[in-house]
């Protein structure tokens, strides 16, 4: 359950950064309000999940599912830059996540 809840906030994480891009330096009032609660949500589930399992592995996962996820909605629906390069790059990226998460230990 702890890891389910990593990877919810990772997810959220994701949110949270797309948001912050939308807001414009936080001029626009929707994509504010929708970083903050992306924000708050992603980092209590990710206290929750501290209660349980390691924090190493939990950060690492919680990141690696943002950034991945982060730079995987920015080239779909923000116009970011594809390349090979980029795409290899977030398949590590995931593949650490993985690796982190199954290497994780709980209490």
């Amino acid at each position: 359950m702890a890891w389910l809840l990593v990877i919810v906030a990772g997810i959220l994480e994701t949110g949270f950064a797309v948001c912050l891009k939308l807001s414009h330096g936080f001029t626009r009032l929707w994509p504010t309000i929708a970083f903050a609660s992306f924000a708050l949500g992603s980092f209590g589930l990710l206290t929750l999940s501290l209660k349980k399992l390691d924090v190493g592995p939990a950060y690492a996962v919680w990141t690696g599912i943002g950034a991945a996820g982060t730079a995987i909605y920015g080239m779909i629906f923000l116009g970011d830059l594809v390349s090979t390069l980029k795409i290899i790059s977030i398949g590590l990226v995931i593949a650490g996540v993985i690796g982190l998460q199954l290497s994780g230990s709980a209490h």
